[in-house]
């Protein structure tokens, strides 16, 4: 349906009918605040994704879960499964603390040579790389409480045996020495472990997943140094023909709008040395609440990222009953030349399309200063996607809100050149004196025109602006779901495409 609307300051309202809290489905999946197109734990603690491969067109996400409630407790490795990163079946417990500690952040790859002898009868093993966090150790006040282990699985992931001879790599008396993102580098026949070290990378290199070699050190004099460094990862992505390659380094606290937050290196690697070609420092998302981000092993030249939506400031206080904390949506990644700067851009996976409703169109829409209310779309309740294309980008705001005068702004604001996300007034905020807030994002590139997507679920809203170049995540908790829409702006800015598009959940009723 197109239709063009033109008025002198227009308020583009969309009656967005949500039912109330207190008429909410209770039933698992469909609680107060629930994600409904973002993966959530049935219950308890959930907080960093790790352990992330793709295998036999199984998507695995393993992540950081306790079972034992909805704080932060010992670390165990929860477990889901999807064909497509957007419907999600929750599995047993993959790994359970040990002897040796509670099971910190890693990876997993496919290792198809049988590198590490774990292979059984031609079945390819796939390994977990983790950490074990010994409590004892660092209650005793130990520096060498964090070492690297394995686990094998034969069966697709279902089962896994942990390594007798774990640790593999013991820790040289470094306080945080963990997360290793492992990775198969074709050029040497060698696996590449990227480690957190205190506020560093540590590189190491191994033959058979087993015994490992330390290779170099990167980052004590660069990138962001507000808190520990965590959660590396280290990809390959190409521009234009030419190879990069792409260190991620999540830090806590630190992130530009405070607290935790994903920042990134874009540079060349060698098997042993990673080297920048800049020293500016970047982030992967701006916004308050994406943080512990990494990419899934095993699909080939697509890198595929996914952080966890919350923050360390205020993770353990979110309003929640029953479960704590969501993932983002899963985000491809691409590296974009900008005025002569190569930078990561990332947006919505493709496969998001699987869950659009029928989508409604409006086109030449003239914001200036009178109010036109629309009752066009048809099917309003659920989460939403809006896709909004401005040719002369300039200040707009689109605001959310409810019959309790509790708004959440989304806009930009055009004599600062920033993106921004506003929760001040947003409904619950209480909780933590860290959560209240305008978060904001600078615009990366210089020209004119912009494409702007916001993902709207039920306690979250994801911003990816100009091609994903500039990205925001932001979770709220208002007290009941917001019911409208609105476009408004103070310098008659046109949109000249807006698209509402119903996103059907995820969860089964």
């Amino acid at each position: 349906m197109q239709k063009n609307i033109k008025l002198v300051f227009l308020w583009l309202l969309i009656s967005a009918s949500f039912k109330s809290f207190a008429q909410t489905d209770t039933t698992i999946y469909h609680e107060q605040y629930r994600p409904q197109v973002h993966f959530s734990p049935q219950a308890h603690w959930m907080n960093d994704p790790n352990g992330m491969v793709y295998y036999n067109g199984i998507y695995h996400l393993f992540f950081q879960y306790f079972p034992g409630g909805t704080t932060w407790g010992p670390m165990h490795w929860g477990h889901a499964e999807s064909r497509d990163m957007i419907h999600w079946k929750q599995l047993p417990t993959a790994l359970y603390p040990d002897s040796l500690g509670y099971i910190f952040s890693g990876s997993a790859v496919v290792d198809s040579n049988n590198t590490s002898g774990f292979g059984k009868n031609g079945k390819i093993p796939l390994v977990a790389i983790f950490t074990n966090h010994d409590p004892k150790g660092e209650r005793a006040g130990r520096n060498d409480f964090q070492n690297e282990s394995l686990a094998y699985s034969l069966d697709n992931g279902a089962t896994w045996t942990k390594y007798s001879g774990n640790p593999v790599l013991k820790n040289p008396g470094i306080r945080d020495f963990r997360d290793p993102k492992v990775i198969w580098y074709a050029p040497e026949h060698k696996w590449i472990m990227t480690l957190a070290t205190q506020d560093h990378i540590t590189f190491y290199s191994s033959s058979n997943l087993k015994t490992w070699i330390k290779e170099s050190e990167f980052g004590k004099q660069l990138g962001a140094h507000g808190g520990v460094w965590e959660c590396p990862d280290l990809i390959s992505l190409k521009l234009n023909g030419k190879t990069y390659w792409v260190l991620i380094m999540n830090v806590n606290p630190g992130g530009p709008n405070g607290g935790s937050a994903t920042q990134y290196f874009v540079g060349h690697f060698n098997g042993n040395i990673f080297t920048p070609v800049d020293k500016e420092v970047k982030w992967v998302d701006y916004g308050p609440d994406e943080y512990a981000g990494v990419t899934w092993c095993n699909t080939g030249t697509r890198k595929i990222f996914l952080g966890w939506m919350s923050n360390w400031e205020y993770a353990g206080d979110v309003p929640t009953v029953k479960w704590r904390n969501a993932m983002t949506i899963p985000r491809e990644l691409k590296l974009k030349n900008v005025n002569g700067k190569v930078l990561l851009s990332s947006e919505p996976v493709n496969e998001l399309s699987s869950i659009y409703g029928k989508p409604h169109i409006f086109t030449n829409i003239n914001l200036n200063k009178s109010v036109l209310l629309s009752d066009k779309v048809d099917d309003k309740a659920g989460p939403y996607l809006l896709k909004i294309k401005i040719n002369q980008l300039k200040n707009f705001q689109v605001k959310l809100s409810n019959s309790k005068n509790e708004v959440l702004l989304i806009g930009y604001d055009s004599q600062k050149k920033q993106y921004y996300i506003d929760r001040t007034h947003s409904g619950k905020i209480t909780f933590n004196k860290n959560f209240p807030g305008k978060f904001v994002a600078p615009r990366l590139v210089n020209f004119s025109s912009s494409d702007i997507t916001i993902l709207v679920d039920n306690s979250s809203v994801e911003l990816f602006a100009d091609n994903g170049l500039t990205v925001m995540s932001c979770v709220f908790f208002p007290n009941e779901f917001y019911r409208n829409l609105a476009l408004s702006s103070i310098e008659g800015t046109i949109i000249n495409s807006l698209k509402f598009v119903k996103l059907k959940s995820i969860w089964p009723r």
